[in-house]
């Protein structure tokens, strides 16, 4: 990890974060706040060339830079610091920071790891420095979420189709990367943290990991998250086969402030899982969708006035607390947006009775009036002889069948059990459990 300079603007100090903080969750009880739209679709307009991107100080890195977003923080500053006071002016409580591909795992396609706790302080402190500037202008708080995206890899699935069971990166890997991105985002004074565009939980899990070490570490309590997953297509799931409940059954144990949908679909075709979130979720809802669906080339159609009429009508039915726009999305479609639920109240927090809420890609609710819950035990090399036999002969592929019979023959949770004297028990269960992940009718 890079040496970290003095921290800069915004939440600095322990007693500033705790007031932003309780100012932040007073005002989503009485107003729907809303959220930037997309840095990259304004990038995109600029069309910055390789020089640019690379400007004065990396003109003699050897990878090409172009399409690097992340790196205009350190080489175009003016622009991204523009581009924050111009969603702020148009209405935008909330500013995100320009650090989606800011982690050394992402960074590494442009061989610019060595500047990632860099590009993660300046995105924030920019970031910082256009809300301040607005706030002075009109004396209305405005607040920094620093961006954690998902990365450009998968902890879930397998990238090799012809071995299921491998993974190109683990949880201990993006642990260590997020942890250096959210010291960045905290040195750089960003109030919250916004892990966003989840397509797999298990990297977003390593997230939340990293998040709670690094506040940990710094002694820190009052620094909220946002987690907002991403439903990849009309099927209902993120990228890895999760339900919208299952995701958050997933997620609801770091207790964030606000859960959520973003990317992939347009606000109409998000209705319905915005819908099954607001009725599960126990806390704060937020949504910042694409503007509509792409079009053959790659573009973005929906107006600003189509999308917050959309959105209007989420927040008549009572469904969100903060709105927002994802890609496609410009300051004019803040603006609209910002005016269309400036009327309505927000999306009140729902009271549950307790209930042990578990997730495989489908949700699993025990509560009082639950049925009976079967465990299958026979994954399990001290339970099972035969289990225990196909797991010391290598035999995962027919041992995984057995785990598929288990769950065919009415389990809900599985017993996976890999103690035993004569196995590297550690490898065997995450081999198995890597397996067991890519196969559907198991997990």
């Amino acid at each position: 990890m890079n040496k970290k300079s003095e921290k800069t603007l915004g939440s600095s100090d322990a007693s500033d974060r705790t007031a932003r903080t309780a100012l932040l969750k007073k005002r989503l009880l009485n107003d729907i706040l809303v959220m930037d739209g997309a840095m990259g679709t304004e990038i995109q307009n600029r069309r910055f060339d390789e020089t640019e991107f690379r400007g004065d100080r990396f003109q003699k890195v050897q990878c090409p830079q172009a399409g690097n977003n992340d790196l205009l923080i350190l080489t175009q500053p003016d622009f991204i610091r523009e581009v924050h006071q111009e969603y702020l002016r148009a209405g935008a409580d909330i500013i995100e920071t320009n650090t989606f591909s800011s982690t050394s795992i992402a960074q590494a396609d442009y061989e610019m790891e060595e500047v990632v706790y860099e590009l993660n302080r300046e995105g924030a402190r920019l970031a910082c420095e256009a809300a301040h500037r607005i706030e002075a202008e009109d004396g209305i708080t405005r607040f920094v979420a620093g961006v954690l995206g998902p990365t450009n890899r998968t902890a879930s699935i397998s990238p090799d189709v012809e071995d299921p069971g491998y993974r190109n990166i683990d949880f201990d890997q993006l642990v260590e990367s997020y942890s250096e991105a959210t010291n960045g985002l905290l040195d750089g004074g960003a109030d919250l943290i916004l892990v966003e565009t989840v397509f797999d939980t298990l990297n977003c899990k390593a997230a939340l990991y990293a998040i709670d070490k690094v506040l940990e570490e710094l002694g820190l309590s009052e620094v909220p998250v946002i987690v907002s997953g991403t439903i990849t297509d009309q099927s209902g799931r993120t990228l890895t086969g999760q339900t919208t409940e299952a995701f958050y059954n997933s997620i609801r144990h770091a207790n964030p402030i606000a859960v959520g949908l973003n990317c992939a679909l347009g606000t109409e075709q998000l209705r319905p899982y915005v819908d099954e979130l607001s009725r599960c979720c126990e806390t704060f809802v937020c949504c910042h969708p694409n503007a509509g669906l792409p079009n053959p080339f790659g573009g973005y159609d929906q107006t600003p006035e189509i999308m917050a009429n959309a959105l209007a009508e989420f927040a008549e039915a009572g469904l969100v607390n903060i709105v927002g726009g994802c890609c496609g999305t410009t300051p004019e479609h803040i603006k609209a947006i910002k005016e269309s639920v400036a009327s309505f109240k927000p999306r009140k927090l729902p009271s549950f009775d307790p209930e042990t809420r578990l997730s495989g890609l489908e949700p699993l609710n025990i509560g009082p009036n639950t049925l009976f819950i079967n465990i299958g035990e026979r994954t399990n090399v001290t339970g099972s002889a035969r289990f225990a036999e196909l797991i010391r002969n290598n035999q995962y592929e027919v041992a995984i069948e057995v785990a598929r019979q288990q769950v065919e023959n009415g389990a809900q949770v599985i017993d996976i059990n890999m103690d035993e004297g004569l196995l590297d028990s550690k490898e065997a269960m995450e081999r198995f459990l890597n397996l067991v992940a890519a196969e559907p009718d198991i997990s």
